[in-house]
């Protein structure tokens, strides 16, 4: 060994650090993994007592944790927010699921009877969605599935006389029942159930004939037959019927929904009734508001999309900046829903859709005042799992990254009115060392991420992160599928309830200050819209009025019925476009291969709008198939809202010293009295300079060309436009140009900047003066 004496001996320092290691007492809680009591006692719940400790500690640890699940909570006030599958499944397990029904009584329900959940209402896809077309109703999907899945053992036993078999047995039948789905127009109401190919003699005496009741009513009942002819979910028309039942015709017509107190309870009355009779708890199901809402996405980029099954699928390459929920009424929450938040012991944000579920709700006046009203209950959110495209798969601050807590919190703030203040403080967050690799690994093939903890971070901000394992191993064994396991979040908020009166105001139950970030600026103002299913009727009337002409085609696959009927849907699925820009078209002419001759020397669109007899022509190989149709009839609607605004236009030579160098687009402008046009003058002019239509004298512009370069006409821009923002799949090239607005301002050239400055403004254009000049706030 070597070294002078020095090096030999102990410092006066490494001294100090000894005598407070010697005086230090360790408690048995440090024996248990993470640094906060909460989670400390969630892990000794879910995970029992840890390895290599002393058998005192074990017995000790092992009482307090048989004392944590054994203590009842029947009393206690649960209020779950949320929609679709992510509440449905905390609540009592994902009710659409085959399997179900093998343990249909587990979740929040279990441990906490008294369960509310207040679920979103702007679902408008599949059964929804059709229902949506032919009546002014919310959207019900979320309340079917939530209402399924709140159905409690002791409930259903109680009110039918039944065995613990029994009980199971009636569970699956009625899951099987209310997700039924049909196609054809039923015959009568018995053979509508008994096509759901369950024993209706099981069935209570009270129940079947309950469903007969509401399903005869519905066939007879002029508005709800009206619908009768789409494909449905059986447990949709259910409820449906009932709301009809309870709410007459005076109270649901008109060009908007009008709400008051007595017509919002008599929809959750009716909506608890039928949740009653199939063993859900009084008022366990009700909706955030009884009007008609709709989704409105505004990307980073500035495009704005209506609708929330359209942004499911959207692929626009830009992270969601906002969320609207727009309304077709004055906006409405029922007193006893409020009533209910107020008096809540637990307060939940479900996991789920960020922007699609659980932000609107909170959106709906009333709701958030409610929640932070609420200061002596215990605030939760529970995070979600995996990034959801469309929605979470790109972060606001740093689109390049993958989305943090810390982005989920950042939604709040920027969607919410006093952002997340007085809304949660605990976040429950899924623990990736729970999650075998091999899962890990093949998520991220299919290109799923999960939503990663920046503890440090969000703790800065003053939230407590509970993190634990509380997937559903089920599930991943039986489906391959990462999701929430209903008993151990039932279990883990259960315990965190308990901790706040285990330490009576200590560690575990101290509040919390959180701070907000505004940096997004304050939510976007809702909208009064129009209510879908009169909109729908105006689109097929004014459709009803557009001429067909496949004369001229030599082979067409589709009918002029057909093709009605797709763009109806077309219309349906946009429903960012305004009846009124049907109003530029009388027509649509196919034109067959051999006869086309428009000019293609700048594109390959085989569509366009002719100002002169106000037809769209299209060729009619782009009547093969729907997605052609679709894409090419876009295209021309936007080219028709210009009308007939130009007088002439013309390409001269540009000469240098006799040889030609470019040519000139000279555009002559039709008087503003004598324009056939969606846009005001203002709004014309705006367009033909984003346009870079150069200005000469009031009635004519121009565009330089230098050599041989092609360039795309005003017209043309605007159709390519309009069906690029409509959906960015639809015109490759404009989406190519758009790239720009991916790179960030500091990247680029001046020369850029001045392109990306005036692509945002087309994008402002097309928000404001084409999809949203007709916009009405509320």
């Amino acid at each position: 060994m070597s070294g002078t004496p020095s090096d030999m001996h102990i410092s006066e320092k490494d001294q100090a650090l000894l005598e407070v290691l010697e005086k230090r007492t360790i408690s048995c809680f440090d024996l248990l993994p993470h640094d906060d009591m909460r989670e400390k006692l969630v892990d000794l719940v879910l995970h029992g007592s840890p390895a290599g400790i002393t058998t005192e500690a074990a017995t000790l640890f092992g009482e307090l944790r048989e004392r944590l699940i054994s203590t009842r909570v029947d009393d206690a006030k649960v209020v779950v927010f949320g929609g679709g599958t992510g509440l449905s499944n905390i609540i009592g397990g994902d009710s659409r699921q085959k399997n179900w029904s093998d343990k249909p009584f587990e979740g929040l329900k279990k441990l906490f009877p008294r369960t509310k959940a207040v679920v979103c209402v702007t679902d408008d896809g599949g059964s929804t969605g059709e229902l949506l077309k032919d009546l002014p109703i919310f959207g019900l999907g979320d309340i079917r599935h939530v209402l399924v899945s709140s159905i409690q053992r002791r409930l259903l036993e109680a009110r039918y006389n039944l065995s613990a078999g029994q009980s199971l047995a009636l569970v699956k039948d009625i899951s099987t029942i209310f997700n039924h789905r049909f196609t054809a127009r039923p015959e009568s109401a018995e053979s509508l159930l008994q096509n759901c190919y369950v024993d209706l003699d099981r069935l209570p005496p009270e129940m079947i004939g309950s469903f007969v009741s509401y399903l005869d009513f519905c066939l007879k009942d002029e508005v709800c037959k009206s619908t009768l002819g789409r494909p449905h979910c059986l447990g949709n028309l259910l409820i449906l019927s009932v709301i009809r039942m309870a709410v007459g015709d005076e109270n649901l017509s008109g060009d908007r929904i009008e709400i008051d107190g007595s017509i919002g309870e008599a929809i959750n009355g009716a909506i608890s009734n039928i949740g009653e009779l199939i063993g859900a708890g009084a008022d366990a199901v009700l909706p955030c508001t009884p009007v008609p809402a709709q989704l409105r996405f505004r990307y980073s980029d500035g495009v704005e999309v209506s609708g929330e099954h359209k942004s499911s699928g959207a692929e626009r390459g830009a992270a969601v900046a906002q969320v609207i929920v727009d309304f077709c009424g004055r906006p409405f929450v029922s007193e006893k829903v409020l009533d209910y938040i107020r008096a809540a012991d637990v307060l939940i944000m479900a996991p789920g859709s960020l922007y699609s579920s659980i932000i609107p709700v909170m959106q709906v006046p009333g709701i958030a005042e409610a929640v932070r009203e609420n200061s002596g209950a215990l605030k939760l959110l529970i995070g979600n799992l995996w990034v959801q495209e469309g929605e979470t798969d790109k972060a606001i601050v740093n689109p390049n990254r993958k989305f943090h807590v810390s982005d989920m919190i950042r939604a709040y703030e920027h969607n919410l009115s006093g952002g997340v203040d007085g809304l949660f403080d605990q976040i429950l967050c899924l623990s990736m060392q729970d999650v075998p690799a091999s899962v890990i690994q093949s998520y991220a093939v299919e290109g799923k991420n999960p939503i990663y903890l920046d503890r440090e971070l969000i703790k800065s901000r003053g939230f407590v992160p509970i993190e634990c394992g509380f997937f559903s191993r089920t599930a991943l064994r039986d489906r391959g599928v990462i999701q929430h396991d209903p008993e151990v979040v039932a279990q883990t908020v259960k315990t965190l309830l308990l901790a706040r009166e285990l330490f009576n105001g200590k560690e575990a139950s101290r509040q919390t200050t959180v701070t907000s970030d505004r940096s997004g600026g304050l939510p976007a103002r809702p909208r009064l819209v129009p209510i879908p299913s009169l909109k729908f009727t105006k689109v097929a009337e004014r459709l009803g009025e557009i001429t067909i002409d496949l004369d001229q085609c030599e082979t067409t696959g589709m009918s002029s019925d057909e093709i009605l009927f797709i763009l109806g849907d077309v219309i349906w699925n946009h429903q960012d476009i305004p009846v009124s820009h049907l109003e530029y078209i009388e027509g649509i002419t196919c034109v067959s291969e051999n006869k086309w001759r428009r000019d293609q020397r700048w594109d390959n669109v085989f569509s366009f709008y002719d100002p002169d007899d106000r037809l769209i022509k299209i060729r009619e190989d782009r009547l093969q198939t729907t997605d052609r149709l679709e894409v090419s009839f876009l295209i021309a609607l936007g080219q028709a809202l210009l009308g007939d605004y130009a007088a002439s236009k013309l390409i001269t030579p540009l000469l240098y010293e006799g040889k030609e160098i470019g040519a000139v687009y000279h555009l002559s402008l039709r008087s503003e009295d004598e324009r056939f046009c969606y846009f005001n003058d203002a709004e014309l002019r705006t367009f033909l300079k984003l346009a870079r239509m150069v200005e000469q004298t009031p009635t004519h512009f121009t565009r330089t060309v230098n050599g041989k370069e092609g360039f795309t006409p005003p017209g043309l821009l605007l159709g390519l436009m309009y069906a690029w923002y409509l959906d960015n799949r639809f015109a490759t090239h404009i989406e190519y140009k758009m790239s720009i607005l991916k790179v960030r301002p500091t990247h680029l050239i001046p020369e850029q900047k001045k392109m990306r400055s005036r692509r945002e403004r087309l994008i402002d254009f097309l928000r404001e003066s084409v999809f949203g000049k007709e916009a009405v706030l509320l």
